[in-house]
């Protein structure tokens, strides 16, 4: 009976299980060096904002992807190097590879759960069905998520990972869901609060295409990783997508908090280039810096970098009509 469960192990290709898992943690090791540029970049972006809620999830979502990058380093180094040659090591489970998993869990759900509060706080003034049916599908997730590690923690060896792929087909079509919504959620949120002004519009826009290629990047992932195993159960090439969808998660995360603030900067700034060139007149008043429209802020929780933005963004729907008044009085002078 025992060798009927070890077996597989010494008749598969190591270059389909742990090369492709060593491939997987090479370009893990290269997604996380890109959230570490995206981590400073927001961290330079808003360093005069005071500690926020955001800074603070940023900062709890970086040391859980660099725990999550040292645990699949320790899970390659134990089987390529420490157990080298030794054929009996492959067929065992290591403890790093289990926590890795629960750290990917962690750092998947925690995004979702910032996606939620974004949905909240973008339905301020509208009903809050939207975002309470959000958070009971990422509630109901979670349940999947914990049935997943608790299938995943009963096996011992590699081979007991084909009795449990339901819960890895039901975990990845979960995610695959959640960003669906999450991402239309948003869409939608998005779409109902245009103005008449194209400026505002136009970032609008800009905002729904970076939400929709976010969403398609983890969902694309999500679903190779679910393909891989359905097509290709006697390798690990699913299981080194899955070292990637962590990775993902943050670094869409982080480039869609980094482009609303640059958009909001650009679209000043063309606002008051456009006016100048139209009236000929120098208003100092529409020179207005992404650092004047964040402040300080003494409330974590009351303000964000959203609310940053929002704020800038009602700012800007203000200035045509002010500025607008202002001309209509000096002509009339």
């Amino acid at each position: 009976m025992s060798s009927s469960v070890q077996d597989p192990i010494p008749q598969l290709d190591i270059g389909d299980t742990f090369g492709a898992l060593f491939i997987g943690v090479i370009i893990a090791a290269v997604l996380f060096g890109l959230s570490n540029v995206q981590t400073l970049i927001y961290f330079q972006t808003y360093r005069d904002a005071g500690m926020t809620f955001y800074k603070l999830s940023v900062i709890c979502l970086w040391i859980l992807d660099a725990l999550h990058l040292a645990l699949i380093i320790h899970c390659m180094y134990y089987y390529l190097v420490i157990n080298y040659a030794n054929v009996n090591a492959l067929t065992e489970i290591v403890w790093s590879f289990k926590l890795s998993l629960v750290i990917e869990v962690l750092i998947v759900y925690a995004v979702h759960i910032l996606y939620v509060y974004r949905i909240w706080i973008f339905s301020k003034g509208k009903s809050r069905t939207l975002p309470i049916a959000v958070g009971i599908v990422i509630i109901l997730n979670s349940g999947v998520a914990i049935a997943l590690l608790w299938a995943l923690y009963q096996c011992s060896v590699f081979s007991d990972l084909v009795k449990v792929e339901w819960a890895t087909y039901m975990a990845l079509a979960a995610i695959t869901f959640a960003d669906v919504v999450i991402a239309s959620s948003l869409c939608y949120l998005l779409a109902t609060s245009r103005t008449g002004f194209s400026s505002t519009n136009s970032l609008i826009t800009k905002l729904m295409a970076y939400i929709i290629n976010t969403g398609c990047l983890t969902s694309v992932c999500s679903l190779t990783a679910m393909i891989t195993c359905a097509a290709m159960p006697n390798n690990f090439v699913f299981l080194a997508i899955e070292f990637l969808l962590a990775k993902v998660y943050v670094n869409s995360f982080l480039a869609l908090l980094n482009a609303r603030h640059y958009m909001q900067v650009n679209t000043d700034t063309d606002n008051s280039f456009q006016f100048r060139n139209r009236h000929g007149v120098y208003r100092p008043e529409l020179h207005i810096g992404a650092s004047e429209d964040e402040g300080p802020r003494n409330d974590v929780f009351k303000h964000s970098d959203v609310e940053a933005v929002e704020l800038s963004q009602a700012e800007s729907v203000k200035r045509p009509i002010t500025a607008t008044t202002e001309m209509s009085s000096s002509s009339s002078g």
